[in-house]
């Protein structure tokens, strides 16, 4: 027995940006955005669109924080009449804030209550939200969660609730032309692990398998081009379709393993997440030998043959891309690591993976041994 549900309703295509007018009807909203030139110049689109929002958050930082999504929901205690939607216009940083601002209804402490202690779900609201991803990563835009981050307290939190859905995901990959070639690899590359996290997961079903081969074939064929093309529109319209397709894979299973591994690696070692979450995918799959299942059927699809070989794919992939998959890279000891494994499959996307804890360890000595031996300078 399996379910999918999705309500998210979905605009995708070239120019689509200008149907946030209609998709409004009016409504008074708050803008959520970054400060960036080229999102004032897209705020003076949409006010041209839509009207001028009754306020503007465009202070959203990487990794949305405890200390400054406190201070910026104070801001919408401060207005005449609350807002009737919030148009968040950005990356998942952006478009997890809004969340945090659609549950809050102005009263942070209302939201970190529930975080930290899962009581008090009934204060919480949930103001419409249109999200327009601007990157092809997150998939925040069809997700009913955000991401939010105690710095202080060293501890990542899932906000978490079916009423945050977004009500619209509007799409329009010409907003991503402009994107730099880091941010570009990032964020693609949280794509395919969102894709990859979605099938050797408990929650796994034929729907969201079918979302996630499609994703993970898109990812490995068209990011390594569009990082040598970054103005070509027709790859970032398939990176963009690749996004949206894992964020409707894994909004219903969450995440696994490599996540799970990649919050501390963030915490500690200030690796941008598409990268803490995917560096590990190769060790990962090599775990996985004698799976059966959803999870079988849908590596076979998108690696065409064995665990292994598709593994050792996925190395090639990471270094056409110029990234390591070695952890000492990203400053993590080798003791270091061994723990962090060990604690990641503890956790509550941990215990989604399929795989074995003995299995994975084992992948993961293989690994550091072949590091091992690798001669200098290879």
């Amino acid at each position: 027995m399996w379910a999918y549900c999705n309500p998210v309703s979905i605009v995708f295509g070239e120019g689509s940006f200008s149907q946030i007018g209609s998709l409004l009807e009016g409504r008074r909203y708050a803008l959520v955005t970054y400060p960036d030139p080229f999102f004032l110049d897209l705020e003076e689109r949409l006010t041209g669109l839509a009207g001028r929002p009754s306020l503007v958050i465009d202070d959203v930082a990487p990794n949305p924080d405890f200390r400054l999504l406190a201070e910026q929901t104070s801001r919408f205690r401060a207005l005449d009449q609350a807002p009737e939607a919030i148009v968040a216009l950005g990356g998942g940083s952006v478009i997890d804030s809004a969340k945090v601002f659609a549950a809050a209804q102005g009263d942070f402490a209302a939201v970190r209550r529930f975080l930290e202690t899962r009581t008090g779900s009934e204060a919480l609201g949930a103001t419409p939200i249109i999200a327009i991803p601007t990157t092809a990563g997150t998939g925040s835009e069809v997700t009913c969660w955000s991401t939010v981050w105690d710095s202080e307290g060293g501890v990542k939190h899932s906000l978490a609730l079916a009423r945050l859905y977004p009500q619209y995901a509007l799409i329009d990959p010409e907003l991503m032309l402009t994107k730099p070639r880091g941010l570009t690899v990032t964020t693609g590359l949280d794509v395919l692990s969102h894709a990859l996290e979605s099938l050797w997961n408990r929650n796994a079903n034929p729907v969201s398998m079918t979302f996630a081969v499609s994703a993970a074939r898109d990812a490995l064929e068209v990011l390594p081009q569009l990082v040598e093309d970054l103005g070509n529109l027709d790859l970032r319209s398939r990176m963009a379709r690749a996004a949206l397709f894992a964020g409707l894979a894994f909004s219903n299973t969450k995440t696994a393993i490599a996540h799970s591994l990649s919050y501390p690696i963030t915490l500690r070692h200030g690796v941008p997440h598409g990268i803490a979450c995917s560096f590990t995918l190769p060790m990962i799959l090599r775990s996985l030998a004698g799976v059966d299942g959803i999870c079988a059927r849908g590596l076979s699809a998108i690696f065409d043959g064995s665990l292994g070989e598709g593994a050792d794919r996925l190395e090639r992939f990471f270094g056409r891309l110029g990234v390591s998959t070695d952890p000492t890279s990203y400053g993590v000891s080798g003791s270091e690591w061994e723990a962090m494994v060990a604690s990641a499959l503890e956790g509550e996307r941990g215990q989604n993976f399929i795989g074995s804890r003995e299995s994975l360890m084992a992948a993961m000595l293989v690994a550091d041994a072949g590091r091992r031996q690798m001669p200098a300078g290879k």
